[in-house]
């Protein structure tokens, strides 16, 4: 039976590193987050409150056409990162900000909603939950220099939206892993766990299904 998971979380939270643990112990197709073409990224970062809307709006019809590629994959699957999280963390956080119109906004959420309501929902969703201490620590590890400079208020910011956003998630099964207790990198055993762990909840859903 084929599976599809998705990894999400705040930026350094560790869903490359854990696609890859899990891709390789499973043996499932692996799938990153992609370095954006996005055409409007250029102006976004010269004038945020211009290009905000029309920067999401791309993202989103971007990721919701990589959803509904990945669900119809004939094989089992693990994705870094989801499309709920540009509607509900992302594109939320800049409304919050002042960079999209409440107008924007709501025509935004109308697009979102819309469209999900033709998609399948992924079969589990793995969260990993990481302080901003444990953020800003893989973020300056990994040396990006484009995310060194990350205030750590933004970090806070998405923070609270993450914790808002999962907290009311409820389209399929969600495992929560706290990553500033577990480290998959250094510690085998706690990659055999968090695997175990998935499973178990795949074993979970498959049994109400079969019911």
């Amino acid at each position: 039976m084929k599976n599809y998971i998705v990894l999400a979380g705040n930026i350094g939270a560790g869903k490359s590193t854990l696609v890859d643990r899990i891709s390789e112990n499973l043996g499932w197709k692996p799938y990153y987050e992609p370095v954006s073409e996005n055409p409007y990224l250029e102006d976004f970062y010269k004038n945020m409150k211009k290009w905000a809307f029309h920067s999401q709006l791309y993202f989103l019809t971007d990721r919701l056409r990589t959803h509904k590629h990945l669900q119809d994959y004939n094989g089992s699957i693990v994705q870094d990162r989801s499309v709920y999280e540009d509607a509900e963390i992302f594109a939320k956080n800049l409304f919050l900000q002042g960079s999209i119109t409440p107008r924007d906004f709501e025509t935004y959420q109308g697009v979102y909603t819309l469209f999900l309501s033709f998609l399948d929902p992924p079969d589990l969703v793995v969260f990993l939950r990481a302080s901003v201490e444990t953020l800003k620590k893989r973020i300056t590890m990994r040396g990006r220099e484009f995310e060194v400079s990350i205030p750590d208020s933004y970090l806070e910011n998405l923070n609270r939206l993450y914790d808002i956003w999962i907290e009311s998630f409820t389209l399929c099964p969600v495992l929560e892993v706290d990553t500033g207790e577990i480290d998959i990198v250094s510690r085998p055993e706690d990659l055999e766990f968090v695997v175990s762990m998935i499973q178990k909840k795949l074993k979970g859903k498959q049994q109400v299904l079969f019911e």
